[in-house]
């Protein structure tokens, strides 16, 4: 197969007007056999989602194999061909069980997006930055726990959020970095105690500015700390929600586009209808893009990743970087960018189609056309 006169995505810079092969699953330098013309598109990476909840009435935090179907389904629909989904602050039985769930789902190799990772956030938070996270089953760092849901995934956990400053959270952070991603969030921390976690192992942030002290030009916060660790990648949702267009932008001139994943936090209410839902066992209210806590706590996002990509790029933000941010980053920080998250020769021949009105088109995985047309 080959895909002719479209705007081909390089990760080092720009697009060009080369062709893209593709033989079986993979992506090559040359082949033969159906030609596609997809003058006025841009072929572009399937995107990978590396801290989102659910879609389509599902949660992962429900430990049920069937809803992660259909999450997954839901995501490769949206070209995003690989998946992390994230638990939420919940009981120790419901983490092991999810987990559990995870190792299973994986080794059945189920329809949709491929499980590339678990992310735990929670229940290693902070409680004066909770944000959605329920409370009642918040808990100090505990490395024998993380150890044990490590076990319990198959190796499949690959980031965990902690508060630095909570009791025994650095040693945790030296120990549990050695295994995964360590992501600071939901805290409320200082300048200082950020960059030593930093110093202690931890590479990321959780959504950044929500669930954090705000940057200040006095006390700059995790924000200015993650900014200051050049190895340390910056989580953001851009969905017109839970940042501000000015600050988006903002994010990527500090942190570069290298250093952003674009993230879209969605919760089981994502490609549902207006109405009430839940989250972590809290009652959650969904009007338009809007997902919120009774009390109106922003509660997770409704906006796919690749129309957080697009939204990003109507902020301003230039399709190379935004595309670089939801599917050459996260799969770098995921640790499956040798075989997926770009489009390489010898890469997975996962790829999404969009219009020149970046309009999803098609979506092909492991060189299969899965929805739209070419």
């Amino acid at each position: 197969m080959r895909l002719i006169n479209g705007k081909i995505f390089e990760a080092a810079d720009g697009f060009s007007s080369r062709s893209l092969c593709i033989r079986a699953d993979k992506i090559i330098p040359d082949a033969e056999g159906d030609v596609f013309d997809v003058s006025g598109c841009y072929v572009v990476p399937g995107l990978s989602d590396l801290h989102f909840h659910g879609a389509r009435g599902a949660d992962f935090s429900d430990g049920d194999a069937e809803g992660l179907c259909t999450i997954a389904e839901y995501a490769l629909s949206r070209g995003v061909t690989q998946i992390c989904p994230a638990g939420m602050t919940l009981p120790p039985e419901q983490l092991r069980r999810i987990c559990r769930m995870a190792k299973d789902y994986r080794d059945e190799a189920r329809t949709g997006a491929e499980l590339v990772g678990v992310n735990l956030e929670g229940p290693f938070l902070s409680g004066a930055k909770k944000g959605a996270q329920n409370g009642a089953w918040l808990r100090e760092p505990d490395i024998a726990l993380f150890r044990e849901l490590c076990g319990l995934s198959g190796g499949l956990v690959k980031r965990v959020t902690v508060a630095p400053e909570l009791p025994g959270a650095m040693a945790f952070i030296r120990e549990a970095s050695c295994t995964a991603t360590v992501s600071i969030g939901h805290t409320a921390a200082d300048y200082d105690t950020a960059r030593e976690a930093f110093a202690a192992g931890a590479r990321g942030v959780t959504h950044l500015f929500n669930a954090m002290p705000p940057l200040a030009h006095r006390e700059p916060g995790v924000v200015g700390a993650a900014a200051d660790s050049e190895n340390v990648y910056a989580e953001l949702i851009s969905d017109g929600v839970h940042v501000h267009p000015s600050m988006v932008r903002a994010a990527f001139k500090l942190f570069g586009r290298d250093r952003i994943i674009l993230i879209s936090d969605t919760m089981r209410a994502a490609g549902m209808a207006d109405g009430k839902y839940t989250l972590g066992g809290q009652t959650v209210r969904v009007g338009g893009k809007r997902a919120t806590l009774e009390d109106g706590t922003i509660a997770g996002s409704v906006t796919d990743l690749m129309a957080c990509m697009v939204t990003a790029v109507s902020f301003g933000i230039p399709l190379h970087d935004a595309v670089t941010a939801a599917a050459v980053n996260p799969a770098k920080a995921l640790g499956i960018y040798e075989r997926c998250g770009s489009l390489d020769a010898g890469k997975a021949a996962n790829i999404a189609v969009l219009d020149g009105e970046l309009r999803l088109k098609a979506v092909l995985f492991r060189g299969k056309l899965i929805s739209g047309a070419l």
